[in-house]
């Protein structure tokens, strides 16, 4: 909480800590009166190491295998598309992917002929894994999970998929975007191929950031694409062309110099709220807003599954998203208005068009819902 204001949606951007915006109008402040590429100089050792090293405390991951990019779905799409597909091949969704990653699939699936096919949903909302342990072969090719989705807030047991998924060839894909910062994550315990994540949401970093995880051995197996020479921040010309490499030859264009570093910032400020033990949201808040909304007449959850994240949409009998999200403004609360086709093969197959998203972190307290659950029920 900042002030008055009572901020429930961090899934769409966290609420930036003041050493974010220092280091980014400090970086801004340098660029206008030394240049931009001085000041990129003056950073380099932050730009060309200790971000990546920083990343990689979050992630468990080694700073070799994390590539830097201006948004999630462009690091995920870097990767994802380059994959050498077939006629033969199975894709693998859940019913809780991003319609941006399903777009790309269909364009992949056009491109190369391969399946894409759907993990059911046991009655409960969880995904069946006895349906994939049945099913798994040789012909899958690739497994795509959502750890958190954005429009309804299941925990996905994406380290439990990673080990039915080891014996087998499929390359496996986890989109953390609303997982990373908000939960703890351990890519060698997942057991995934890929990681994606955006610095915006539960790491409160700036807009304009995001990152992957890529293992030597996906990079290893991707196809080929045309660069540039600003494709990637790596040591000599010639690795340039050496994709395998590392994953920073991933990276496309030029990068802000400010983003980068506030990312830094953001980082460096998370891991200091988990050596303290309150990075993520707690578990009587989590509980409270559930209990808080499901409270409310005419409130409809959409809460899937067993295991829930700090993240919650709902629907009202009688009042619009949109007339929830202004009315909860006009009371110094951000809530958010999703729309279900941005989860068209949950949300949108279930009829639901609009919905109210909230969502809490570690600056929401108790005393934060209890002020929601009086500005609902004062809701006309």
């Amino acid at each position: 909480m900042t002030g008055q204001l009572i901020h429930l949606n961090t899934a769409g951007a966290g609420l930036m800590p003041a050493a974010v915006s220092t280091a980014m109008a400090d970086c801004l402040a340098r660029e206008a009166a030394t240049g931009g590429y001085e000041t990129e100089l003056h950073h380099d050792e932050v730009l060309q190491h200790d971000v990546y090293r920083r990343l990689g405390r979050v992630l468990g991951a080694d700073a070799d295998d994390l590539a830097l990019f201006d948004s999630a779905t462009r690091a995920w799409w870097r990767v994802v598309s380059r994959l050498d597909l077939g006629p033969d091949d199975l894709i693998w969704v859940t019913p809780y992917e991003y319609a941006g990653s399903l777009i790309g699939y269909f364009n992949l699936r056009d491109r190369t002929g391969c399946t894409i096919e759907t993990i059911p949903l046991r009655p409960d909302g969880n995904l069946d894994l006895d349906w994939m342990a049945a099913h798994l072969s040789d012909r899958v090719a690739l497994v795509s999970v959502t750890h958190v989705p954005s429009g309804c807030g299941i925990v996905n047991p994406v380290a439990e998929i990673g080990r039915l998924l080891a014996p087998y060839r499929a390359r496996y894909a986890v989109d953390a975007c609303q997982a990373v910062g908000q939960l703890p994550l351990d890519v060698a315990e997942i057991g995934c191929d890929l990681l994606t994540g955006a610095g915006r949401k539960f790491l409160c970093g700036p807009r304009g950031s995001g990152f992957a995880y890529t293992t030597p051995e996906l990079r290893a197996a991707l196809l080929p694409d045309f660069t540039d020479l600003h494709v990637a921040r790596v040591s000599s010309p010639t690795a340039v062309t050496v994709h395998e490499q590392s994953a920073r030859t991933l990276e496309l264009g030029e990068r802000s110099t400010a983003v980068v570093l506030g990312l830094h910032a953001a980082l460096g400020h998370h891991l200091e709220l988990a050596e303290e033990g309150r990075a993520f949201p707690r578990k009587d808040v989590v509980e409270a807003l559930h209990a808080c909304v499901a409270g409310l007449p005419g409130a409809e959850l959409l809460a899937p599954g067993t295991q829930q994240s700090g993240i919650l949409s709902f629907r009202h009998a009688s009042l619009s998203a949109e007339q929830v999200r202004d009315g909860l403004a006009a009371r110094g609360i951000n809530g958010w208005k999703i729309s279900g086709d941005h989860t068209p093969l949950y949300l949108s197959a279930r009829g639901v068009d609009t919905a109210v998203r909230l969502s809490v972190h570690h600056y929401t307290s108790l005393e934060d819902v209890e002020a929601l659950g009086r500005a609902l029920h004062g809701l006309r």
